[in-house]
């Protein structure tokens, strides 16, 4: 078994909110630099600018595995990861499609900036990234279950965007293997009867590059996968507390 950290929730200069120093390169280092040795890009809606983040991991000796951030039909959002850029792409085609028809508007949302491993300005993208694809929240675990992938929802603690902010509870038959809360989540969160024994860990969520945590959370694995990772998720991650 081999003991790693790991950040699963990351966003790039190509998600409206992120800073455009969050570049696929400058991030990939910045991880390496935090000691985290299992990451992945979440970027909103988007698996976009996952193939230049996965190129620049490896560079640095970080595995990284394509994700996504999407924003359910309910606006809560909800991780999503994938074994390979094939389904991280294949299943961001799909989102695309389920998005609202609505462009960016880059002076009140930001910028959304796609670029290569080397930090070179591929181009910008126009439609807006952050709206609520058509995918409901109970059938969103199934959904990227179908592509190879493990989907988790994200930061349940915050009182936006969130399962618990908008839904009100846990529901197992989401289907769900585990949660992500924030660096900030109250103490007791878990103690609530619908959250008893769900398994948990953080996300940084970070949008900018001084957000990204030092390591301090593990996960042992048979061997250092995408795939494997991916089966500790299933399995239920660190367990409950």
């Amino acid at each position: 078994m081999e003991r790693l950290s790991f950040d699963l929730h990351l966003h790039s200069c190509l998600s409206p909110c992120g800073g455009e120093d969050n570049t696929p390169a400058a991030l990939a280092g910045m991880c390496a630099l935090a000691g985290i040795n299992v990451v992945a890009l979440t970027d909103h809606n988007t698996c976009g600018s996952c193939a230049p983040f996965c190129r620049a991991a490896e560079y640095y000796g970080v595995l990284a595995l394509p994700g996504m951030e999407l924003t359910c039909a309910e606006e809560a959002h909800v991780v999503c990861l994938f074994p390979d850029l094939a389904a991280a792409e294949a299943f961001g085609a799909l989102v695309r499609e389920k998005l609202p028809p609505i462009q960016n508007r880059p002076a009140v949302f930001g910028p959304q900036i796609y670029m290569d491993e080397e930090d070179r300005v591929l181009g910008e993208e126009t439609a807006f990234l952050a709206g609520a694809a058509s995918i409901g929240i109970y059938e969103a675990a199934e959904l990227v279950r179908s592509f190879g992938g493990a989907a988790y929802p994200a930061h349940i603690d915050r009182d936006s965007f969130s399962l618990l902010a908008n839904l009100g509870l846990w529901d197992p038959a989401m289907g769900f293997p585990l949660a992500e809360v924030s660096r900030n989540c109250p103490p007791g969160l878990f103690e609530r009867p619908d959250l008893r024994g769900v398994p948990h860990f953080d996300g940084s969520d970070a949008h900018y590059l001084d957000q990204i945590l030092d390591a301090h959370q593990y996960m042992d694995l048979p061997e250092r996968s995408t795939r494997a990772v991916l089966d500790w998720i299933r399995a239920g991650g660190p367990g409950p507390d």
